[in-house]
């Protein structure tokens, strides 16, 4: 069984940095990418980052390039986002996800795992 399990959510004012953590487990199979996508109400999901977990390509959404930074941790089996100079337009819920790697560019992928999401709300 996989278990995405995330933490790090929180208020903060505009310029301000959270953290994002994700445990995984359960995850076997090969040819994946963990990340986050996130989903504000009203709108549609937007992929903001991954790893590759075969050959480490790391995407970015363009709206979060400069601002916010992956890693991962192989030997926890935890991913972190650490997001900085954080802006209103970033507030969403947030989902560590598994999924493909394409699956994180754009808009509205479909993603195969996600955890029970952590909200992120910025204030201006």
């Amino acid at each position: 069984e996989v278990q995405l399990v995330e933490s790090g959510g929180g208020s903060v004012q505009a310029g301000g940095s959270l953290r994002l953590s994700c445990t995984a487990s359960g995850v076997t199979a090969s040819g994946y990418a963990i990340g986050w996508f996130r989903q504000a109400p009203g709108k549609v999901r937007e992929g903001v980052s991954c790893i590759n977990r075969d050959d480490g390509r790391i995407h970015y959404a363009d709206s979060v390039k400069g601002r916010f930074t992956i890693s991962s941790d192989n030997a926890k089996n935890t991913v972190y986002l650490q997001m900085n100079n954080l802006k209103p337009e970033d507030t969403a819920v947030y989902y560590c996800s598994v999924g493909v790697f394409l699956a994180y560019v754009g808009r509205n992928g479909e993603f195969d795992y996600k955890g029970q999401g952590t909200q992120v709300t910025v204030s201006s």
